[in-house]
């Protein structure tokens, strides 16, 4: 069993699709209904494609399609009846794949290149697959950035005119959680007299033009899917001169290449120098914004997340300046923001450990914190 597998559940007639390996015995499974569930490996049994050939169809398909079918006929009585007309039926004759249906404008067709392409598995869940719509193979990896953490998932072969098995399932209501997707592309092609450069692309989706990027019918898998063009140049990948090859990969390899140009890589900002943080920080918004009187108030919320965005920068500069110790004075009140303070401590490793600051001067209004 492999993500991306169809599966359904040997206690009911739901279908879904794998999503996950939780682990030896557990898997993920979005059903038909676009939730997901932890089920059993034991529970589920793999749809084959041979029962979908012979029996059609799942269940919850045929009753969506049927839906969709008295949905249109309904809609069409009532537009007939008030335009004072009698719905008609079109005399096409219909063919051995299913009823006639309107024609479609055709789209422009999309040029040769690598794509990738998100296609609904369901109406909100979503599988990636790369396409290779060129005349060459393309040795690809794939993984995932989040929160400037990437994560390696995938490395293969592509051949020519084919797409991937589905790199990855997401899902439409998490958008806004969207990993960005990073590929690795070098074209290749036995006995070629030619060598290319690689080439790496970062995807990072927005509303904007993720909607406006869909397509009826993509090439090679001849679906309808969300279409996003990874190589700059189709059909023209960046060649290195044969007379400059060797020298390029010499370069290459003893780690003397030219740099890139400034609008391809631009050079990194100046670092800026770390200051240590006072001992004793008030996380009170009266020290934090001491124009509080003259400016817009805040909510609850977002004065709360000011005194833990405060408190986060402090930690960082005490421990990047190799302080001791630092005291954090948050006062009484209902104890909230103390609460998260000490959730927080207790997660960081480098933390040695924290205590309730003299009380003879704070109470219980501070905390010290002992750093490693």
């Amino acid at each position: 069993m492999n993500v991306g597998d169809r599966v359904r559940l040997l206690t009911g007639r739901e279908e879904g699709i794998v999503t996950r390996l939780l682990d030896n015995d557990l898997v993920e499974v979005a059903i038909d209904n676009d939730f997901t569930i932890p089920v059993l490996r034991r529970e589920v049994v793999v749809v084959a494609a041979e029962e979908q050939k012979a029996f059609g169809q799942s269940a919850s398909a045929i009753a969506a399609e049927k839906k969709a079918a008295s949905t249109g006929a309904a809609n069409a009585a009532k537009a007939a009846k008030a335009a004072g007309t009698t719905p008609t039926v079109s005399a096409q004759k219909p063919t051995a794949e299913g009823p006639p249906q309107a024609t479609a404008p055709k789209a422009a067709p999309v040029q040769k290149g690598l794509y990738l392409a998100l296609i609904h598995q369901s109406p909100e869940l979503l599988a990636l697959h790369l396409i290779n719509h060129t005349e060459r193979d393309v040795l690809f990896t794939y993984g995932e950035e989040t929160d400037a953490k990437y994560r390696a998932l995938s490395a293969d072969k592509l051949p020519a005119k084919t797409a991937s098995n589905p790199l990855g399932h997401w899902h439409l209501k998490d958008f806004d959680k969207w990993p960005a997707a990073v590929f690795q592309l070098l074209p290749h092609q036995m006995n070629d007299a030619t060598a290319y450069e690689l080439l790496t692309k970062r995807v990072q989706f927005r509303a904007a033009s993720f909607y406006t990027s869909r397509q009826p019918n993509v090439p090679v898998l001849q679906r309808e899917a969300y279409l996003f063009q990874l190589d700059e140049k189709p059909a023209a990948p960046a060649v290195v001169a044969p007379d400059k090859l060797a020298e390029t990969l010499q370069q290459q390899l003893s780690g003397n290449a030219p740099a890139k140009p400034a609008a391809m890589a631009p050079p990194p900002e100046p670092a800026k120098a770390i200051t240590a943080p006072p001992h004793e920080v008030d996380l009170h918004l009266e020290a934090l914004r001491p124009d509080t009187a003259t400016e817009e108030p805040l909510s609850n919320t977002a004065i709360l997340k000011l005194q833990l965005e405060t408190f986060e920068d402090t930690l960082s500069r005490a421990l990047a300046t190799n302080m001791h110790e630092i005291v954090f004075i948050h006062g009484s009140g209902n104890g909230t923001l103390r609460k998260e303070l000490h959730k927080l401590l207790s997660r960081n490793k480098d933390i040695k450990f924290f205590e309730d600051a003299q009380k003879e001067k704070f109470g219980y209004g501070a905390t010290l914190v002992r750093l490693k």
